[in-house]
């Protein structure tokens, strides 16, 4: 395979790209940056537009996708709105929030964002250069499929990323999948001379057996695309870090009943718009716990919490959970002595009504909410994006966390969870309701820390206070990235990759 364009000059920054959605550029981004970073350098990830509802708050003002925020942390860097600059986060089939430098600025459909980015993608390329001006490398993740020649001239996510900042291409597939041939021949084929000149490398992701079987294979790629495989990087079993847009096919889904009998069994409600699933990692990995997501409904009599999760479109997921059976589970659960708990979103639901007169989040002006809290929530602008910290009034136990809403709940009359520290005042947060069968509060990673963990499966199970706590999150996430990244080096041309890196910078580039 021949390209007819000059050879490009290279920066020290590189680019993992991908033959298709879901084929690992995130994780391998994460690794890239790990590697690098325990090599010396100063790394920045970046992807200029991403999108998913499970996002986090950067230190620097606003939100980013967590797949960035994974990637800062493999980098051993601070979060920052540069890394992510653009951020949709879906709220039905063809509307998305639009989150710029970590600020909402909108909602739109999908075929009025493509009809003009050019000024999106005008800030997201000044935040690759204010990267690439603070750091040693850049890396750079793609978005889905890099050879998508009906999208070429209105994304700016993946190869006009690249040409911004002159960076070396690896291209990433997957041959768990199958037509890895296909896959990556036919990327290369459709691709624009040159997109295609900046091609560096390719990685043959998540394969599963004899390596050696493969060896006809690599010679016939190498021959056929005049490109090294960089590595042919074998499934990595047992392996988990935050995902961007889907709750991890690893999660018990709709588990058959009695499963987990011996465990503290907590059922989380698998809406539609679900969002920042991750908050209940760290509870998933207490030896004793068994955490279950529900998208079916059932009887829920033998969980010993239910949770309502956070949720990006919360008119619309209240009206799937009517349609589907699940607000009957959850009141015949709730009058049978049951414990609810309602994260964000959830906290929302569990009130008496939600409030959009601006139809921030949908086209329903008003919404019935399950009427477990004496409770109404207004949805109004400014949204709400700030890191918090505080106690559990009850027990004086301290908690951190995020906090993305624009909702404003009002109570009747209540029992706050939370006292949040919010600028040097008090303020409270969340519900303990009288009957303590109901828990919930607006922040986000909530069961991130041992402390808090213990705190609020105590108050499911008040026996468990002798039980394990499992990892917090921060050393999970930190251990996992490690053994990914030895993962990588293992088992691609790691050399050559530094090669790329240390002659661009000697070269000042």
């Amino acid at each position: 395979m021949t390209h007819s364009v000059a050879p490009p000059e290279f920066s020290s920054a590189l680019a993992v790209f991908g033959t298709a959605s879901d084929v690992g550029k995130s994780l391998i981004t994460a690794a890239f940056c790990r590697l690098l970073r325990d090599d010396g350098y100063s790394v920045a990830p970046f992807k200029a537009q991403n999108m998913s509802n499970n996002s986090y708050v950067a230190l620097d003002g606003g939100e980013i996708g967590r797949a960035q925020y994974v990637q800062a942390l493999a980098a051993r860097a601070e979060p920052s709105v540069h890394h992510n600059p653009v951020l949709l986060k879906p709220s039905a089939d063809d509307f998305s929030q639009v989150i710029v430098h970590g600020q909402a600025v909108g909602r739109m459909q999908a075929r009025a964002y493509f009809d003009n980015t050019d000024s999106l993608g005008a800030l997201a390329f000044q935040s690759l250069a204010r990267l690439r001006e603070q750091n040693d490398v850049v890396v750079l993740e793609g978005a889905g499929s890099c050879a998508e020649v009906n999208l070429r001239s209105r994304e700016f996510v993946n190869f006009p990323a690249a040409h911004q900042a002159r960076a070396r291409v690896v291209l990433v597939s997957d041959i768990d999948r199958g037509g890895v041939f296909a896959q990556i021949v036919g990327s290369l084929a459709v691709m624009p001379d040159e997109d295609r000149a900046r091609v560096s490398g390719i990685i043959v992701n998540k394969f599963r057996g004899d390596r050696s079987l493969f060896d006809d294979g690599v010679a016939y790629l190498e021959q056929r695309t005049d490109l090294p495989i960089l590595g042919v990087v074998p499934y990595k079993y047992g392996f988990e870090l935050d995902s961007e847009d889907a709750v991890p096919l690893t999660l018990a889904l709709d588990p058959p009943v009695g499963v987990d009998a011996d465990k503290l069994k907590i059922a989380v409600l698998r809406l539609p718009h679900i969002s920042n699933f991750t908050d209940f990692d760290a509870l998933a990995r207490v030896p004793s716990v068994a955490v279950h997501y529900i998208y079916r409904a059932r009887p829920l009599g033998d969980y010993a919490a239910v949770v309502l999760p956070g949720s990006k479109n919360v008119a619309a997921d209240l009206d799937w959970l009517r349609q589907n059976g699940h607000v009957e589970s959850l009141l015949e659960y709730h009058r049978a002595g049951g414990k609810l708990v309602g994260i964000c979103g959830g906290l929302q639901m569990l009130g008496r009504r939600i409030v959009d007169v601006d139809g921030i989040e949908s086209s329903d002006r008003e919404v019935e909410g399950l009427g477990l809290i004496d409770a109404v929530t207004e949805l109004r602008q400014p949204k709400l994006v700030r890191r918090s910290k505080g106690a559990f009034l009850a027990c004086g136990t301290p908690v951190t966390g995020y906090e993305i809403h624009v909702g404003r709940t009002s109570y009747a009359a209540h029992s706050p969870l939370l006292a949040l520290d919010v600028d040097g005042e008090q303020v409270a947060d969340g519900v303990l309701d009288a009957s303590g069968r109901i828990w919930a509060t607006y922040l986000h990673g909530v069961f991130d820390e041992g402390p808090a963990r213990q705190a609020f499966l105590s108050w499911v199970d008040p026996c468990f206070s002798e039980r394990e706590l499992g990892p917090d999150r921060s050393e999970w996430v930190d251990r996992q990235l490690d053994a990914f990244a030895s993962h990588i080096r293992e088992h691609i041309d790691w050399a050559r990759v530094q090669r790329w890196v240390a002659d661009a910078l000697i070269l000042g580039r």
